[in-house]
């Protein structure tokens, strides 16, 4: 059984070797470490691991949390980031209106325009984090409501990304089935993180249930969303292992079948991962 971690961030990990021994016993063994560090002064981390090891690959962007951040020299250096082959996703990027200390909404849709168009221009998918402020505390929800960060980023991807005819992935998906449906039809894979496992996840797990199998992937957002029975702990990429279980289990079928489907979709959707 072969498993691969589409989306894991690796920068304080101290003992790489270690980790990727560790994923490796559990069949994890391709990692996509997202390059995004503490803002843009860290993009490069993630592509000079994937440099130096065969088992990762890397993406580059600019977080809406730090979208204010999204200067023209930030962007110029996305785009040399972008370049390299070992870098193969722009992203994390997207909308958060969760917490307070964000930057506005204009300055995050402005941010996550650009670098669209950036990664259409270096022709590679973008891998998405939406975040509402359904949850978020009062003054979070008195900043940011009623806008609604599904709805415009679906808008802004119909505006600006479709166009394009290039894929993507709603990472750690955590919508309901009519943003599901809506992701698919924009040409989105969906990935599903260790949250999937909660008991609270529902909505989450029935639309991990009934999505089309060649349209989905497994991740485990380490160092967060540690799946049961290790939530609270620090993730760890082999832990994709247990969200692929759960997965299989919702879905009534073995974990071979979702370590060998979820693995070729990764690979359909980034070509120049084959083996």
């Amino acid at each position: 059984m072969t498993l691969i971690d589409s989306h894991c961030h690796l920068d304080d990990y101290t003992d790489i070797p270690a980790m990727l021994a560790s994923a490796h016993a559990a069949g994890v063994d391709t990692l996509l470490a997202i390059g995004i560090g503490n803002g843009p002064s860290e993009m490069h981390v993630a592509l000079s691991l994937a440099r130096q090891y065969p088992e990762i690959f890397a993406t580059a962007g600019i977080h809406p949390e730090q979208a204010h951040q999204a200067t023209p020299q930030a962007l110029a250096t996305l785009a040399t980031l972008a370049a390299d082959p070992r870098c193969i996703a722009i992203g994390e990027i997207g909308l958060d209106y969760y917490h307070l200390s964000n930057p506005d909404i204009p300055t995050q849709q402005a941010a996550f325009i650009a670098q669209m168009q950036l990664a259409a221009t270096v022709r590679k998918p973008i891998t998405i984090h939406c975040r509402t402020s359904e949850l978020a505390i009062p003054a979070s929800k008195a900043r940011y409501e009623p806008a609604d960060a599904w709805d415009d980023l679906l808008r802004l991807i119909a505006h600006h990304w479709t166009p394009t005819n290039l894929p993507g992935i709603m990472h750690c998906f955590s919508g309901n089935q009519a943003q599901a449906e809506a992701s698919l039809a924009a040409g989105f894979y969906l990935s599903f993180a260790g949250n999937l496992t909660y008991p609270k996840s529902t909505t989450i797990q029935q639309v991990a249930r009934t999505a089309p199998l060649d349209r989905i992937l497994v991740e485990t957002d380490a160092p967060f969303l540690s799946p049961i029975p290790h939530r609270g702990e620090r993730n760890e990429p082999a832990r994709t292992a247990i969200t692929a279980r759960f997965l299989a289990d919702l879905r009534g079928i073995s974990c071979e079948e979702v370590a060998a489907q979820t693995t070729a979709n990764f690979h359909r959707l980034f070509p120049t991962t084959q083996p």
